[in-house]
């Protein structure tokens, strides 16, 4: 159906959008994160924590039969990365840029 959310949309909009902040943090000036952008970034960790009910959701309704089949864990494990590196910015910005784990982004089998 087109234009519709599904849990699996929905992952693919906030995995975009957390890369790009990510991509945005990498190279931390060592000023650290302030007001409404802490703020800001705080709330996109609790979106990420709060993306794992939809994931588990998404995960219960999959078939078992199913050929190709989306890896769950993985796109747990790129979320985990993603809410590590905004954790990192928070608590210890950096005046280097640091090297950042490539996201597997690619979740079929």
């Amino acid at each position: 159906m087109h234009g519709s959310t599904t849990p699996l949309n929905q992952f693919r909009v906030v995995l975009v959008l957390a890369a790009l902040v990510i991509a945005a943090l990498g190279p931390s000036h060592g000023l650290a994160a302030a007001g409404p952008e802490h703020e800001a970034l705080a709330r996109l960790i609790h979106e990420i924590s709060a993306l794992e009910l939809l994931i588990d959701e998404a995960e219960a309704q999959a078939s078992p039969d199913a050929r190709i089949r989306f890896q769950y864990d993985w796109l747990r494990q790129d979320l985990d990365k993603i809410r590590r590196g905004i954790e990192d910015h928070l608590e210890a910005p950096r005046a280097e840029p640091r090297p950042v784990p490539p996201l597997r982004g690619d979740y079929r089998r």
